[in-house]
């Protein structure tokens, strides 16, 4: 099983940076990617949206709100995700998961953090 721990959070203003980071550990070999989440206020865990992912090999995919302004990236070595987030808008904000891709077999799991509020308001 995978654990996730996220961190990172907090409040900025509009224009501002924020960095996060998910670090996993467990069995962290059934990993085949890692993701990055929002949930917008008012909305449902059913209506999360992609952010951000990226592959064991690096390849990366970003969210169309997001493209341009926020950067994936991971240590392998550390099994540790970093979301680097700048030009920060209103809409930025929300509770901010951590996603685990994981596969067992031919079983795929999805493997959640706590969550990290992100707050953009001036």
């Amino acid at each position: 099983q995978v654990q996730l721990v996220e961190s990172g959070g907090g409040s900025v203003q509009p224009g501002g940076s924020l960095t996060l980071s998910c670090a996993a550990s467990g069995t962290t070999d059934t990993i085949y990617a890692m993701d990055w989440y929002r949930q917008a206020p008012g909305k449902s865990r059913e209506e999360r949206e992609l952010v951000a992912a990226i592959t064991r090999s690096g390849t990366t995919n970003y969210g169309d709100s997001v493209k341009g302004r926020f950067t994936i990236s991971r240590d392998n070595d550390k099994m540790t995700v970093h979301l680097q987030m700048l030009n920060l808008q209103h809409e930025d904000t929300g509770v901010y998961y951590c996603n685990a891709d994981t596969r067992i077999g031919l079983t795929d799991y999805d493997c959640w953090g706590q969550g990290t509020q992100i707050t953009v308001s001036s």
